[in-house]
């Protein structure tokens, strides 16, 4: 039973085993397309591409309309005696004119918060140079090559299971078979030695000894017909079905013995063709972008222009009160406690153990094949 669970696992990668049932292909294609978690992986795939998305959308303009209105009262106020300095000088200088060249001047005293006060604008911002959007960009990319490594992943274990669930059914029912057939053995063992114990050819015992067969192989088959149900429960709980639902049996995958290589092959295409390691190699790629990025953002500065056009002013009048302005800008970090630096570590960091897991999950297929080789 050992080497017919490993069969089914390593179906895919062998090159020297017979065509699998197609009675046993639908049922996982059917897995498959109804499994929950799969289905919320897909979900998760969809989310990735989204993110691709949102990245790319950094690279053009961002174009705002803001319009504001200020409402003030109270607080701090600007007071400067303007009035009382020059009225003065301008009352004398309009008597030597004998005019009126020169009016009184009130005294400032302004509210430092402006009081209906509006400023509606649409503001443009657009990134000249920016190494954050190009890698994040990358680094997204590299985030969907991950979920589809894991999408591969859950398939391959969905499927694994749906294999070995409908192989273990198989086999209740090939057990179910033998005992019945051992049953009615048994019970042409009972008659002929009653008739043998009645012709008193033989003693009782032989019918205590046949009884005590065959009520221990009653028991055998209750216990088959337990695991049996059991079993249906499972494969049907796997393709979300109901757990009574009949199962089509392929009579063919019972009636022909597997090939199998050497155990040598085996352990080489486990490590080369296992989906495990396609989403750790998806994470070393990730680690591999995001150290780019940090590395990248701590040299480099970000150039942007932008500007404002608007009306702005005391009231909504719009008469006088438009106005526009542009913006040439750079943005670079020179030093915040070696932030970059320590960031660039930890992704360095995060690569050394997506790698020591790699070495890991080597020997654990490594072992998981041998132990179910032998």
């Amino acid at each position: 039973m050992k080497k017919l669970i490993l069969f089914i696992l390593l179906w895919k990668i062998t090159t020297s085993i017979n065509a699998q049932s197609k009675i046993l292909d639908q049922y996982i294609t059917s897995g498959i397309e109804n499994n929950l978690s799969l289905k919320q992986e897909k979900l998760e795939l969809n989310k990735a591409m989204k993110s691709i998305e949102i990245a790319k959308t950094s690279l053009f303009p961002r174009i705002t309309f803001a319009p504001t209105y200020t409402l003030a009262a109270g607080g701090r106020r600007l007071q400067f005696p303007i009035g009382d300095l020059l009225n003065p000088v301008y009352n004398t200088l309009n008597k030597l004119t004998q005019s009126s060249s020169f009016p009184q001047v009130e005294n400032v005293d302004e509210l430092l918060a402006p009081n209906n006060f509006h400023d509606t604008k649409i503001s443009l911002q657009y990134p000249i140079f920016n190494s954050d959007i190009k890698y994040n960009i990358a680094l997204q990319k590299e985030l969907l090559q991950t979920e589809y490594a894991k999408k591969k992943t859950l398939e391959f274990e969905i499927k694994h299971s749906i294999e070995i669930a409908y192989f273990q059914y198989l086999q209740a029912v090939e057990a179910i078979k033998i005992y019945e057939q051992s049953r009615g053995i048994l019970q042409q063992v009972d008659q002929l030695n009653r008739k043998l114990v009645d012709q008193k050819v033989a003693l009782k015992d032989v019918l205590l000894t046949s009884e005590y067969e065959i009520t221990k192989l009653e028991q055998q088959i209750m216990v088959a017909q337990k695991n049996k149900d059991l079993a249906k429960a499972y494969f049907n709980f796997l393709l979300n079905k109901d757990l009574s639902e009949e199962i089509v049996i392929d009579s063919s995958l019972t009636n022909t013995l597997p090939i199998f290589p050497d155990l040598a092959i085996l352990n080489e295409n486990a490590l080369v063709f296992r989906p495990e390691f396609n989403q750790i190699n998806s994470g070393l790629k990730v680690n591999d972008a995001n150290i780019l990025l940090q590395q990248k953002n701590a040299k480099l500065p970000q150039v942007f222009v932008g500007g404002n056009m608007g009306f702005q002013g005391f009231g909504y009048t719009f008469t006088n009160q438009a106005y526009a302005l542009a913006q040439f800008g750079i943005s670079w970090d020179l030093y915040h406690g070696n932030e970059k630096k320590h960031r660039v570590q930890q992704s360095k960091i995060s690569k050394s153990i997506l790698e020591l897991k790699k070495e890991e999950l080597k020997k654990q297929i490594l072992l998981q094949v041998n132990q179910n080789f032998r």
